[in-house]
């Protein structure tokens, strides 16, 4: 599985700003409300883990697809199960949001 860590996040999307990479966000609703990640270059995409089967058809193949959860683990699901349907540019971020406040943006709010 491919992952990139959170320090690597801007600088992917900058170098794969013409492929339009997704910031897929696994998580639910309630915590995106708590802490949003926002990565300039990339198109926020909010699909909770529960229902990315019946969404998949949201998803471009040719694009590449960051997902992202709270610290990694639903993301992982997310990008094995991305990877089984085809989507070779599927990319967990480790160590999710947590990290992203933690080592990135520190005014992102954790829980």
């Amino acid at each position: 599985m491919q992952q990139l860590q959170v320090t690597e996040l801007t600088t992917f999307v900058q170098a794969h700003a013409t492929q339009q990479p997704v910031l897929l966000d696994v998580r639910e609703p309630w915590e995106l409300q708590t802490a949003r990640l926002e990565v300039p270059g990339a198109t926020l995409l909010h699909i909770p883990m529960r229902a990315l089967p019946a969404r998949l058809q949201e998803l471009n193949a040719s694009q590449p697809i960051l997902a992202l959860c709270h610290h990694g683990g639903r993301s992982a699901q997310c990008v094995a199960f991305l990877l089984q349907q085809g989507f070779a540019h599927a990319y967990n971020v480790a160590g999710g949001i947590d990290a992203w406040s933690r080592e990135v943006d520190p005014s992102v709010p954790r829980y």
